[in-house]
């Protein structure tokens, strides 16, 4: 069988990291990963999808990342279910395997301050920012 998740898209905020008894890192987050299509208006949607990243990735993740960073993860899709007031309540969120930082550090600082330069799926309206001289590529 096959479960594998790819996923790139931003951050809709801060993720929060907590330590369970065991001492284990786990953080959860949200990210808005924008459809490939427009809806009948002509509007781009975006899905929000819950994730959760485990151990030492957590705390990198958590100390790189912020509301509208872009990042890309691997991992698999996990659902569970549970009890709540005598309703069966069910759940699905993305397991985080490992990730990626998609964007330049100051890039990434810009984004955070400046919203007026992104649409609202947080997606940059420019995306021709990138100061890469010829000798800094391998071809």
């Amino acid at each position: 069988m096959i479960n594998r998740t790819v996923l790139v898209g931003r951050l809709t905020k801060d993720p929060e990291i907590r330590y369970i008894q065991s001492g284990t890192a786990v953080a959860n987050f949200t990210m808005a990963v924008n459809r490939q299509f427009t809806n009948a208006n002509g509007e781009r949607e975006a899905d929000f999808i819950s994730c959760i990243i485990w151990r030492k990735a957590a705390e990198n993740f958590c100390n790189f990342t912020h509301k509208g960073s872009l990042v890309g993860i691997d991992g698999r899709i996990q659902t569970s279910s549970y009890e709540k007031e005598g309703q069966r309540v069910y759940s699905t969120q993305v397991v985080v395997d490992s990730f990626s930082l998609l964007e330049p550090k100051q890039q990434s600082q810009q984004s955070n301050a400046s919203d007026a330069l992104h649409d609202n799926f947080g997606q940059p309206t420019n995306n021709n920012d990138f100061d890469i001289d010829d000798n800094d590529l391998p071809f």
